[in-house]
């Protein structure tokens, strides 16, 4: 176990570890770059597989940089910002291809995000505080650990939030106001969740809170926030006092100001709220959005469309003008609730709204659709759910998705059932990471 390798990174796993082989064993070995030569020492082994621990970078990739930010290593957020941005893009076509190796499909370039810094429009911050001196921080967890690292500058989020987060820092204690202590279950606030628009610079601030119930020092605390700054335009407070890692739960009040904020997406004007899903990168969402767009207008006249998985509806109603009828469902009730303003406010009367799972509305519905838009969780979709798209579908299914490892576990399943894949188009959502968002194109006619 303690043996010490000199080996070649080939290439990076779906989850950002470096690839080497030596002896016919694959090694997995982190904060490692395609081309690096490094020397590593194994602490982990198998029959067909090890893990190293990086010890020296004997001859450096062509593609390694230096990292913008100053706490990349320590963070652990950015995995891959060490390697220049090009490469990144061949990275995540590749993580695609290998996910998807024994399908033997197609997959396209990844399509560049039109921003690689200040890009991420959420922001959940886990709240602390240090043992002695009982000082607040905020942060990301430090990789595999739970161990914040207080953050006070993040170049791949708008500058503004770092300036609430900082603020909420000094102002927490005159309110009395305690970080989260996860071992004991002790302490008021657990994480601020920031929902900021890239299109008015907006924010919508949430404080998790360790209750269940609001205290005066909470809302005084939240109405001092939101009149301290003029790009805030609404504070909820999230109630969550169980133990769990979940950091939003469904019991959420607004505090000061709107509910929500308003993000521009391909023209039109969207409301997300505390508990609605929406893309952290509305920019290259927008290409996604797009991409799908044209494909639907180049391939089809009207169609009907099911857009299953909907959040805030949004691409029902991005594909309203060029469809017949749009179907769209999600079990979400506060997201169901904003696309119906959405839907007023645009005059837009061809989509037709589903508070409801997914799956259970497969199981019941008589309706036959030209194309289904599939947009799940990381998860992917169940078998059964599958099943329902199948027989519901007439054309094409047009499945957007943030896992290739789920995402190929589906397609197997699809193709199974006599579905062929057209092609996988990448797109750069979560640029600096391993994460990759693809759009793949589903062929059900015979």
């Amino acid at each position: 176990m303690e043996q010490e390798l000199i080996v070649e990174i080939e290439e990076l796993s779906n989850l950002g570890a470096g690839i080497a082989k030596y002896n016919g064993k694959v090694i997995f070995i982190e904060n490692t770059c395609p081309g690096d030569k490094v020397k590593i020492k194994l602490t982990k082994q198998n029959k067909t597989y090890a893990f190293g621990q990086l010890l020296e970078i004997i001859t450096p990739s062509i593609h390694r940089i230096k990292p913008f930010c100053p706490m990349q290593k320590i963070c652990g957020s950015c995995q891959i910002q060490f390697i220049d941005y090009n490469e990144q893009l061949q990275i995540k076509k590749q993580i695609v291809k290998d996910c998807t190796r024994n399908l033997e499909l197609e997959v396209g370039n990844t399509i560049p995000s039109p921003e690689i810094r200040g890009y991420r429009h959420k922001i959940q911050y886990p709240v602390s505080e240090t043992q002695n001196s009982k000082r607040i921080i905020a942060g990301y967890y430090k990789p595999k650990t739970h161990e914040i690292v207080n953050i006070k500058y993040c170049p791949i989020q708008p500058k503004i939030c770092d300036e609430i987060i900082e603020y909420i820092r000094i102002t927490a204690p005159k309110y009395n106001i305690s970080g989260y202590n996860e071992k004991k279950h002790s302490g008021i606030l657990r994480h601020v969740v920031i929902r900021s628009s890239a299109d008015s610079g907006n924010n919508l601030l949430i404080l998790v809170i360790n209750d269940n119930k609001l205290s005066k020092q909470i809302k005084q605390f939240g109405e001092d926030i939101y009149q301290h700054f003029d790009k805030i335009s609404g504070v909820c407070v999230n109630f969550n006092n169980k133990k769990t890692n979940l950091i939003l739960t469904d019991k959420t009040e607004p505090l000061c100001g709107e509910s929500y904020i308003e993000e521009k997406l391909c023209g039109i004007t969207f409301k997300i709220g505390a508990n609605t899903f929406f893309q952290v990168n509305p920019k290259s969402a927008e290409n996604i959005f797009q991409y799908v767009k044209q494909y639907i207008k180049e391939n089809f006249d009207l169609p009907t469309i099911l857009d299953a998985y909907a959040g805030i509806a949004a691409f029902g109603i991005v594909m309203a003008d060029i469809s017949k009828k749009i179907v769209s469902v999600e079990e979400n009730k506060e997201s169901i609730s904003l696309a119906k303003d959405v839907l007023k406010i645009n005059k837009i009367n061809n989509v037709e709204l589903h508070a409801e799972d997914t799956a259970k509305y497969l199981q019941t519905t008589e309706e036959q659709f030209d194309i289904t838009i599939l947009d799940p969780p990381r998860k992917g979709c169940t078998k059964e759910s599958l099943d329902g798209v199948l027989k519901v579908t007439k054309s094409k299914i047009i499945y957007v998705s943030c896992n290739p490892q789920t995402l190929a576990r589906d397609l197997e399943y699809l193709i199974s059932k006599g579905a062929k894949v057209d092609f996988i188009q990448p797109f750069d959502m979560f640029c600096h990471t391993y994460h990759v968002e693809t759009v793949t194109i589903i062929d059900l006619e015979k």
